[in-house]
């Protein structure tokens, strides 16, 4: 292992905007990359000649055990750093961004995109509307795929990023621009059958617009998705999402009771059709549409390993069996407890049979669940990742403080993991001083809120 300082005074401001390559967060001790002396701030620009446009990129190269590195430290020095990577050990390099050159942004104006329905305000990063297939492959988001070139294509298949995670909405090519008011959106069934055909694994999901593309526009794309499969491994029906933040985008219908009745008997009807022609374990709809017709969920059964759980679909299943599995663990009494849990209005009567389960068993503890109407969003958004600190610390003062217990349970799909903040910007902090109970960010598992709930004075 060496290093070659390559010019004290280092390369052009043109030469490192063609390299830009990444910035390293973080090394371990004692890795590779610590013992040539790399460290945080440093960019790696190259590995073996060949420039670092993302974190995939610098997978791809890295996994050779000799290497050379150029990097450029933050005092504008330039090394080439030879080293030996030890046969299953990583170099031990972290990086602020996966994305060395930068995000491909969306360039569609669908009539349904979320973003488009934010109250303004907030911090400019939530406002980005990102479609870029590397983020797919490294952390699920869904793409359209609408901005990818031949070349983006022929990368996906010779690097073999799979699963990719697409959002389809419908495959007639009219119906698909005129949902993403696109005109590159129309050629989507073309890019699927490449990519399948190129070897990846792909996640579709279809936004729900009622008189958009339901009825026979969803028979087609069902139909269209089942000829790729298996290489189409999942199609998830979400409903549309809407707030009261629509200024001057197209009217959409909400997804009514009747309406999500009418979904569940049409899905169902496809899985049926599926089945018989060996077609198993594709097509799935979110909680939502049970929610709003007021169903039972599917058993665990007919979910196939929860393909699509950060989705929506499958998390109220997932809840309750789980929840069920915890009752063995449940201890008779417990020293005197009382928990306010609260959630949004779509989980709301899950939550609160659990709860009263949990009251009506155990001695001692008493559990009171809040349903937090969403004001930052508008009413009609009821699913819990998208409260705000704001909206349930008014709804916890309105109870006042009375009627709150010993600690409040908020669902953490409603704080982010990056930073631990609401959408808002408040943080679980923020709210216990407000309200002046402690605050506990509990994850959607019926086990674990299980656990939350009893706390930690269970006795037998």
């Amino acid at each position: 292992m060496n290093n070659r300082v390559a010019g004290a005074q280092g390369p052009s401001a043109e030469d490192l905007s063609v390299r830009r390559g990444g910035i390293v967060s973080g090394v371990e001790p004692g890795s590779p990359a610590a013992e040539v002396g790399i460290v945080p701030g440093d960019r790696i620009v190259e590995i073996d000649g060949q420039p670092l446009g993302d974190l995939i990129d610098y997978y791809y190269q890295a996994a050779q055990d000799e290497l050379t590195l150029r990097v450029i430290k933050s005092n504008g020095e330039e090394w080439v750093v030879d080293l030996e990577r030890v046969p299953g050990r990583a170099l031990g390099i972290d990086f602020d961004d996966p994305l060395f050159d930068g995000l491909r942004r969306c360039r569609n104006r669908c009539v349904f995109c979320f973003l488009e329905q934010m109250p303004k305000g907030l911090r400019p990063s939530l406002y980005l509307r990102d479609d870029d297939y590397r983020l797919s492959f490294l952390h699920g988001n869904f793409i359209t795929l609408s901005n990818l070139t031949a070349e983006d294509l022929d990368r996906i298949v010779r690097l073999r990023l799979s699963p990719l995670y697409v959002s389809v909405h419908a495959t007639d090519p009219a119906a698909r621009r005129r949902l993403m008011r696109a005109a590159l959106a129309g050629d989507v069934l073309g890019q699927l059958r490449r990519l399948v055909g190129g070897g990846i694994a792909l996640h579709t999901q279809i936004v729900l617009c009622p008189g958009l593309n339901d009825g026979e526009v969803l028979n087609r794309t069902v139909e269209d998705l089942a000829a790729l499969w298996p290489g189409v491994a999942s199609v998830g029906v979400v409903p549309v999402g809407l707030t009261a933040h629509r200024e001057g985008l197209p009217f959409i219908h909400p997804v009514t009771r009747e309406q999500a009745a009418e979904v569940i008997a049409q899905v169902g009807a496809w899985r049926r059709r599926l089945a018989e022609r060996g077609i198993t374990d594709l097509l799935f709809l979110a909680d939502e549409f049970y929610v709003l017709a007021g169903r039972t969920v599917p058993a665990k059964r007919e979910y196939a390993g929860f393909p699509q759980l950060e989705n929506g679909i499958g998390l109220i299943r997932r809840f309750l069996d789980d929840f069920r599995r915890s009752k063995r663990r449940w201890p008779a009494r417990v020293a005197p407890r009382r928990v306010t849990v609260v959630t949004g209005a779509s989980a709301f009567d899950v939550i609160n049979r659990a709860a009263g389960q949990l009251s009506e068993t155990i001695d001692g503890l008493r559990v009171d669940v809040l349903r937090v109407t969403n004001q930052f969003f508008g009413p009609a958004v009821t699913v819990a990742g998208l409260l705000s600190g704001r909206d349930i610390g008014a709804t916890l003062a309105a109870a006042g403080p009375d009627r709150l217990g010993d600690e409040v349970l908020v669902p953490a799909a409603a704080v982010r993991e990056e930073d631990g903040r609401f959408l808002d910007d408040l943080t679980p902090e923020d709210l216990a001083g407000s309200i002046g109970r402690p605050v506990k960010v509990v994850e959607a598992r019926g086990d674990t809120f299980a656990r939350a709930v009893i706390g930690e004075g269970a006795t037998a």
